[in-house]
């Protein structure tokens, strides 16, 4: 028997049926729960933006209209709260794990090099450790885009910015996750990637890129094999973050949002 749509599910909560609820929570808690961690940088923040953002659909899912997908706005409640859970770190010691110790740890690995899914989580948390180093809007692009697998047009719905500006974050955003990938992952190529993209990248160091620029590098891209070739080779690094620890949400936070839902349906 097949599984019921969200959009099935969303007509039978919006009948009164709390297990359709539940069953729609499941079904995408563990896709909140990694946007948490690759935006937040550590586990419990991750935590505390699942339980809130459960809670505030749990709330808000026999009112929601279906003008976007339930994963798009479920990604814009999570946002909203990881948004909160940066101002409320802002002014304390610095908790992401930089590039350098993570390069660290995964040299010093107790599991055997030669394990296939040791050695993506080794390289996937390396990734998350230089994702951690991208400015906020960059890093939420990438993650959005490379990591979970949005559309543009989803992604920049979810960021609330038009899909031009949305377009230009991600590229500064890979191309600043490329250097500091390439040391720690061993690649010996240019850094910077394709010289004309780059100067064109560079002319808008200090600022937003504009339309009429983003309009300039998405022709590039478009016809440059170089440039085609590099961005498909990150795009598949990164989605490596979707294999390492967070990918899954670990029982004891399930439990405890469970707890949390329940209360909330009680009272």
């Amino acid at each position: 028997m097949s599984q019921p749509s969200d959009a099935d599910l969303i007509a039978r909560i919006k009948q009164g049926d709390h297990k359709a609820t539940d069953e729609l929570l499941r079904r995408h808690e563990a896709r909140v729960y990694r946007f948490g961690l690759r935006m937040c940088g550590n586990e419990d923040d991750a935590r505390d933006v699942l339980q809130e953002t459960l809670l505030a659909a749990f709330k808000n899912l026999p009112a929601f209209r279906g003008d976007a997908q339930i994963s798009t706005w479920l990604f814009q409640i999570a946002r909203s709260f990881c948004i909160k859970q940066r101002r409320r770190r802002e002014g304390e010691p610095a908790r992401l794990e930089s590039v350098e110790t993570a390069e660290v740890k995964k040299l010093e690995g107790d599991e055997p090099a030669g394990d296939m899914r040791t050695h993506a989580r080794e390289v996937g948390t390396l990734i998350q450790a230089a994702i951690n180093t991208l400015q906020a809007d960059h890093r939420e692009a990438l993650v959005l885009r490379d990591v979970e697998g949005l559309s543009a047009e989803e992604a920049a719905e979810v960021a609330g910015i038009e899909v031009g500006a949305l377009k230009s974050r991600l590229h500064r955003a890979r191309l600043a996750l490329k250097q500091q990938l390439a040391a720690v992952l061993g690649e010996r190529e240019d850094v910077g990637g394709c010289p004309e993209l780059a100067q064109e990248l560079a002319a808008y160091a200090a600022s937003e890129i504009d339309q009429a620029a983003c309009e300039r590098i998405e022709a590039h891209l478009s016809k440059c094999a170089r440039c085609t070739q590099a961005c498909d080779n990150l795009k598949r690094t990164v989605s490596l973050c979707r294999a390492i620890p967070g990918g899954d949400v670990p029982a004891p936070v399930k439990a405890a949002v469970r707890h949390a839902l329940r209360l909330s349906a009680v009272g």
